[in-house]
């Protein structure tokens, strides 16, 4: 039998909540939306590349906000000395490109484990701390959050596309 992505409950977005809340709750949003857009489908559709001439994929997508969850939240922020996951210096699209069936189903789980990582590594930092970036900026935690809901909303917006193409589906 050929595994199928799960179905995801996503989790409401908060109405009225203080800032930390609503900026979670808005990102948690984001993060299960991606996920549903995978839902039901096989790794076979999950690597189709549906609006050509673009190369996106649903499951390119998934792998790439692995990345960006481990870099803003655990490297950046909370400057935890891990690499990348998928891509390397000489393939650095590899979220993108070095798609496998195979490892469809462990992408979707390394996802939902980097999102509980990254909680985990800002958790007990206030949205007003800050870090140096590389080329001199100073970022806070809340542009990252703000950044990040940014970031899902977008690629988002690239999988209801991708999602629609391959079976039809539409919706939220």
């Amino acid at each position: 039998m050929t595994w199928i992505a799960p179905q995801v409950e996503r989790r409401a977005e908060p109405y009225v909540a203080d800032e930390r809340v609503m900026l979670q709750g808005w990102l948690d949003w984001h993060r299960d939306t991606l996920l549903a857009k995978c839902a039901g489908l096989t790794p076979d559709q999950l690597v189709r590349a549906s609006a050509e001439p673009s190369n996106l994929t649903l499951l390119g997508l998934v792998r790439h906000m692995t990345e960006v969850e481990r870099a803003w939240f655990r490297t950046r922020v909370a400057g935890q000395k891990i690499g990348p996951r998928y891509f390397t210096e000489e393939q650095p699209d590899a979220d993108f490109e070095a798609l496998d069936t195979a490892g469809a189903e462990e992408a979707l789980a390394v996802l939902r484990a980097e999102c509980e990582a990254a909680d985990q590594a800002v958790a007990h930092r206030g949205l007003d701390d800050t870090f140096p970036m590389t080329d001199g900026r100073i970022i806070s935690l809340r542009w990252v959050y703000i950044h990040m809901i940014e970031e899902y909303a977008r690629h988002n917006g690239h999988a209801d596309l991708l999602r629609e193409r391959i079976d039809g589906a539409t919706g939220e």
